[in-house]
């Protein structure tokens, strides 16, 4: 990957407690708005130190540490564009949040390297104004989901939303519920899988299960047992990236369809998934206007509903 050209400020600051212990990219991340490629280019180039010495994308940070940053030059958040995105379906919306059910294929924000839709440049398109926190280009944005996972996303529309809504987050009050279809029969049929879960050793695009990690909680209940796969209900406790299917891979029970983690794709191809068997099914939070608990469901997707169909008469 080539390296980040350093030809914008350079900015100098303590690294905050809340951000000991994480890992330099991670960091710049969080502290910038950046993604994590982006990030570990910074590293990668020579443009951050800690304590004046160049340190690199996976170097631990300490609170208090004296941190110094050259950002790229212009542009280092990618722009909103307004479009039109099929699919993308309105489930709930007021003045503080509108609630979307999320098409395959889309992104939840721009991001370098993705020229894809994406759900805030929809709802750009579509006319709806959000909240102005956050990096420009994930105003509004308070969770994400995959680009090949489909369903509930909900966006914050004003300030107090989004303040509300990342403080639930953070506080692991909301409620997640996804269905997974997983390959084979899960031993036991309900437990939690509690491991964490960092960037892959070798495969910059793949997380995994890794000591040192960030701890990652996944409950789980087999809801029905078919002679191939198992239909999952999922409740995240946490919401690491690729979280779930991370987990599932690592217990040798793979999303059906996940090629990237590890499924059959033989299996895959019978039953017409291009995609990971994982579907936002539930979304439940505090409404951050009227106080009152809310929870949106979304049906499976076509092709979804089509594999589910398929193995269940196999």
């Amino acid at each position: 990957m080539p390296a980040v050209p350093l030809m914008g400020e350079i900015r100098a600051f303590q690294v905050p407690d809340g951000l000991d212990g994480e890992r330099l990219d991670a960091a710049l991340a969080r502290l910038f708005g950046l993604s994590r490629t982006k990030a570990a280019d910074i590293a990668a180039s020579g443009g951050a130190r800690v304590d004046g010495v160049s340190a690199g994308k996976s170097t631990r940070v300490l609170a208090g540490s004296w941190l110094e940053v050259e950002l790229p030059g212009p542009a280092v958040a990618t722009q909103v564009v307004a479009e039109t995105v099929d699919g993308l379906r309105i489930v709930f919306d007021d003045a503080d949040v509108v609630v979307v059910d999320k098409p395959v294929g889309v992104a939840a924000h721009p991001s370098p390297g993705w020229n894809g839709p994406t759900v805030i440049g929809g709802l750009a398109g579509a006319g709806y104004r959000i909240s102005t926190s956050g990096a420009p280009e994930r105003q509004g944005v308070v969770h994400r989901l995959d680009v090949g996972t489909t369903g509930l996303m909900v966006v914050a529309k004003s300030e107090r939303a989004y303040t509300s809504l990342k403080t639930q987050f953070r506080d692991r009050t909301v409620r997640k519920i996804y269905r997974a279809l997983a390959q084979g029969h899960l031993d036991p049929l309900s437990g939690t899988i509690d491991a964490p879960i960092d960037r892959h050793p070798t495969a910059d695009y793949r997380w995994a299960v890794v000591s040192g990690g960030k701890p990652s909680v996944t409950h789980y209940d087999t809801l029905e047992a078919f002679p191939h796969a198992s239909l999952l209900e999922i409740h995240l406790e946490t919401g690491r990236t690729h979280q779930i299917r991370v987990h599932l891979s690592a217990l040798r029970h793979p999303c059906v369809g996940d090629l990237t983690y590890g499924a059959d794709p033989v299996l895959a191809k019978r039953l017409g998934l291009t995609r990971q068997w994982l579907h936002a099914y539930q979304l439940g939070f505090v409404h951050p206007g009227t106080g009152e608990q809310v929870t949106f469901t979304s049906p499976y997707p076509p092709e979804l509903a089509h594999a589910l169909d398929l193995i269940a008469t196999a």
